[in-house]
């Protein structure tokens, strides 16, 4: 059985307990919290029940812009480790990620054990891409470092949580070796991404795709195009003839509705799930599950 990882769910009792000085469960339990969704649910297959996973991002929000109560901000200072994205992908978080770090919580920041890509765009160029889980090898590089951190809690069973980490490595190269085979049928001159925002980096690095452009520019969603923005992008559409452009289920896909009229070409538009995971049921509750359905959809749109 795995531990709930739902901050709805145990955030709650957890601070309640925190007073009292003892676990959420009554036990001596060691306590992990993690800023987003998908690390979540990579952390929590790693330590399994050796330590109690809770996670801040709730489904379907932004990593961007997701915000924290004051009582999930105390839960960070008291955690027996801290698990983030970092290379500024926590824009809203970073207060108190910095906050709990300076009052002595250990902290990892899986952006920190990772080969980093730049962003290549004119308007971002040269700052650190956070998406790097859209390349399964970078995220086995994740899992080692969180492996030997929470290895490292006291209390803690190493020799589970080195079963745990080796059997979802495993998962892990599973699923590179999927999307290999599955980007393979994709000709060559269609291995082209159009996405809302730049998140797409590592996996076109990793199975050799080409960026076309993002609608955002920059690589926050927080930022907002100009109508010569759309118009360029528009442009290179047309000039590298792609077929579907892609919508992110964390965000409104109207921006690419618009972007698809403006392009004045046939443009299909497909939703991906690229950076949050989902409720369960609605396609992407796991971070395997959801690098399945991208990757199906990526086949589909750029190979019709």
């Amino acid at each position: 059985m795995r531990w709930v990882r739902s901050a709805g769910l145990v955030v709650g009792l957890v601070v309640a307990a925190a007073a009292t000085g003892c676990s959420a469960a009554g036990s001596d339990t060691p306590r992990i919290v993690v800023t987003t969704n998908i690390l979540g649910d990579v952390v929590g297959e790693i330590a399994g029940e050796e330590a109690e996973v809770t996670t801040l991002m709730k489904p379907n929000a932004d990593p961007h812009s997701f915000e924290i109560s004051a009582q999930e901000a105390s839960l960070m200072e008291s955690a027996d480790l801290i698990v983030s994205n970092g290379l500024g992908l926590e824009e809203g978080l970073q207060q108190h990620l910095d906050r709990a770090v300076a009052a002595g919580a250990p902290a990892l920041a899986a952006g920190d054990h990772i080969a980093v890509l730049d962003y290549t765009s004119e308007d971002a160029a040269g700052t650190p891409d956070p998406h790097f889980w859209t390349d399964p090898e970078r995220m086995v590089d994740v899992v080692d470092a969180v492996e030997e951190e929470i290895a490292a809690i006291p209390g803690v069973d190493e020799e589970v949580v080195g079963a745990n980490a080796d059997a979802y490595r495993a998962e892990l190269e599973l699923l590179d070796a999927e999307m290999v085979e599955a980007f393979s049928a994709i000709p060559e001159n269609r291995r082209a991404l159009v996405t809302n925002h730049h998140v797409f980096g590592y996996l076109a690095d990793r199975f050799g795709f080409r960026v076309v452009g993002a609608v955002i520019p920059g690589g926050t969603t927080l930022a907002a195009p100009s109508a010569a923005d759309l118009r360029d992008l528009a442009s290179a559409i047309e000039e590298a003839d792609v077929p579907t452009i892609f919508a992110e289920s964390s965000q409104p896909d109207r921006l690419v509705q618009v972007l698809a009229s403006e392009a004045g070409v046939e443009v299909d538009v497909a939703e991906l799930f690229t950076e949050s995971l989902t409720e369960p049921g609605e396609g992407a509750d796991t971070y395997l599950t959801m690098m399945r359905t991208n990757t199906e959809r990526i086949a589909d749109g750029l190979s019709s």
